[in-house]
């Protein structure tokens, strides 16, 4: 299958809302608008730190609209599914891709604890059922509480065509590495999904990461991809170590709202998090608002 569109710095993009917990549409195609401009190769709907988890189907759906109209097919635009069952992950696939995502990431169930069979069984049907469309598994061990092996990655995606990518958040590069390692002769792309070892991913082969700090710095964290891509290995450690710190200072709020703080910091007005999140205290934001110095990024007003 066709998937040299898998590639680059994909970031999950924020889901700024109003007061009543609803998607904000002009806020929201401003923050489309921004980090395509910033350079990033794709956008992601409704990833760990879209805050999926909180919002009603429908919500996404409209989200979904209003992300695929923005972009104007400048970058792909790809549906998170974070659901436990398999029926409804099936379900929410179906309907992304009749609202023009061109492919689906599917994270292993929370809560549960399924054994690798069940594992095998449940990716199986969605891919069968969304035959002929685009899936990419979603490794998050560290939320979820297991991790998917490179074994079972490995019978998916010899069983199953479509399912073309992996988005792997373990921060074990060995696991990382041993993905691309048994992938590499097929179509399979293989992206990082911790900001901090985006160019450990590229230098094991990797096609790319999923960011969340390119909500906020789109042109930093591209410039790690684009740097690499150009051969200019040297630089692109320089623009990941620019990056590390900044990203560090999130591990300071609770998750996910770091990200948000972030961009509220940095001008761009995306709102409050879902509750029960809150806001991080002043303690925090001043924080990140040293590091921002450090770095050298100033507040944009927009």
């Amino acid at each position: 299958m066709q998937t040299e569109y898998i590639k680059g710095i994909i970031p999950p993009i924020l889901t700024p809302i109003d007061e009543n917990e609803k998607i904000d549409e002009f806020k929201l195609r401003k923050q489309v608008d921004f980090i395509i401009e910033g350079g990033v190769e794709g956008i992601l709907a409704f990833g760990s730190n879209g805050e999926f988890y909180a919002i009603e189907e429908e919500e996404q759906y409209k989200g979904l609209k209003i992300i695929v109209d923005q972009t104007k097919k400048r970058v792909p635009v790809y549906f998170g599914i974070g659901a436990i069952s398999t029926k409804k992950c099936i379900k929410l696939a179906q309907n992304a891709f009749s609202l023009g995502a061109c492919a689906v990431s599917i994270l292993q169930p929370m809560f549960l604890r399924p054994n690798e069979n069940e594992l095998l069984n449940h990716f199986s049907a969605i891919a069968q059922a969304i035959d002929g469309k685009h899936m990419l598994l979603y490794n998050n061990p560290g939320r979820i509480g297991y991790s998917l092996t490179a074994d079972l990655v490995v019978k998916l995606v010899e069983k199953h065509e479509n399912i073309v990518g992996i988005k792997d958040s373990s921060g074990d590069m060995t696991l990382t590495s041993e993905l691309i390692r048994r992938t590499i002769n097929t179509s399979f792309k293989v992206l990082g999904g911790k900001d901090t070892l985006i160019y450990g991913t590229l230098v094991h082969g990797g096609h790319g990461a999923v960011a969340t700090m390119a909500n906020i710095f789109p042109e930093l964290v591209c410039n790690i991809y684009r740097s690499y891509i150009k051969g200019n290995i040297k630089r692109a450690l320089e623009f990941q170590r620019t990056l590390n710190p900044l990203r560090l200072m999130l591990d300071k709020a609770s998750f996910p709202v770091g990200t948000k703080d972030y961009a509220n910091l940095n001008g761009q007005d995306v709102g409050l998090p879902y509750r029960p999140s809150l806001p991080s205290d002043e303690s925090i934001l001043n924080l990140m608002k040293e590091q921002m110095k450090k770095a050298n990024f100033l507040h944009r007003e927009n």
